[in-house]
């Protein structure tokens, strides 16, 4: 079989459904020279009216994406970093998410959001960095973040045929992974439903994006050790509490690795749920960027901050030391 690379599934998505769906369009600055790679090709094939370049104004094209979809087209955004969602917060969490609750859903608001970037660790210092996808979740926004490239694929799918605004967030760390893939079997992904990466015995390990490669890779070092199962949300909302749940029952023990800041992170989230509605052996434990985090330019410094397969190691060991194992 091929392989596909998660940037390069991310791309065969946004063409089929251009060549699907003539309502879909898409924009963003620099898109038509594709200068992330995430566009590559697209402008050639489907010219000006569907690929569409914007001034370096956030705010702008991001509203005229919600008007769009208010009048029935199907706009899809590229943002270059994800930083700059802070720029639009309030024209995607105040504006594009509310109009259809405010209109008891006589309107539909279907604009996706494509969010390249972050969780990369090669310095792109503070305000290149952030990763904000727990910002969407708490205010309702669907929210996901693939782990793979037949997942990237599908989520994206599903992304730009639902009728809520969707943001896709796509790890710079994830961008080069590649995975045998038969294209036939390629499909929508449903939102909203998670997957086992890897089962296990002895703990669960939840892992969103780039941070899944991690897991398993952690799950590897540790097989003589302990069994641990990795659990993909990838939706960060809606989450499925019931497929992590399943994990759970099986395991009792739960370790999060989360590519957000400790305090109201994703985390944080899970181990709530897990609080109120799970049976654990132990303590659960979350390993996460540090309160306040402003990743440094410095390679070793941004590494340092970032959540990574050492704190994962120890997290799972000192869960199931306190789990009495």
């Amino acid at each position: 079989m091929p392989k596909l690379s998660y940037l390069k599934a991310l791309n065969r998505a946004l063409g089929d459904e251009l060549d699907r769906d003539p309502d879909v369009f898409l924009l963003g600055e620099d898109i038509r020279a594709a200068a992330s790679n995430l566009t590559a090709g697209l402008f050639t094939r489907f010219g000006p009216d569907r690929v569409l370049d914007t001034p370096l104004s956030e705010q702008a094209f991001t509203n005229f994406a919600t008007g769009a979809a208010l009048a029935g087209l199907r706009p899809v955004i590229e943002f270059q970093i994800p930083s700059l969602l802070f720029l639009v917060f309030e024209q995607i969490a105040n504006q594009a998410h509310k109009f259809s609750l405010m209109t008891g859903g006589q309107c539909k608001v279907p604009v996706t959001y494509v969010v390249p970037g972050s969780g990369s660790r090669t310095g792109w210092a503070g305000q290149h960095s952030d990763h904000p996808y727990n910002l969407f979740a708490h205010v309702g926004v669907k929210t996901v973040v693939p782990a793979t490239p037949a997942d990237a694929y599908g989520l994206l799918l599903s992304a730009i045929r639902d009728d809520d605004p969707v943001v896709v967030f796509a790890p710079s760390g994830a961008l080069g992974v590649r995975d045998d893939i038969d294209f036939a079997t390629l499909q929508p992904v449903p939102l909203g439903v998670g997957r086992i990466a890897r089962t296990g015995s002895d703990v669960t390990v939840v892992a969103l994006g780039h941070l899944v490669q991690d897991a398993l890779a952690v799950a590897d070092e540790l097989a003589g050790e302990a069994s641990v199962e990795v659990f993909d949300p990838r939706t960060v909302y809606p989450l499925d509490v019931d497929g992590l749940a399943a994990s759970v029952a099986r395991t009792r023990r739960l370790v999060v690795i989360d590519d957000s800041n400790r305090t109201s992170g994703f985390g944080a989230e899970v181990l709530a749920v897990a609080a109120e509605r799970f049976d654990l052996d132990a303590p659960p434990r979350r390993v996460t960027r540090p309160d306040g985090a402003v990743l440094p330019f410095a390679l070793a410094l941004d590494r340092a901050v970032q959540p990574g397969r050492d704190d994962l190691l120890k997290a799972i060991r000192g869960v199931l030391t306190e789990g009495g194992r």
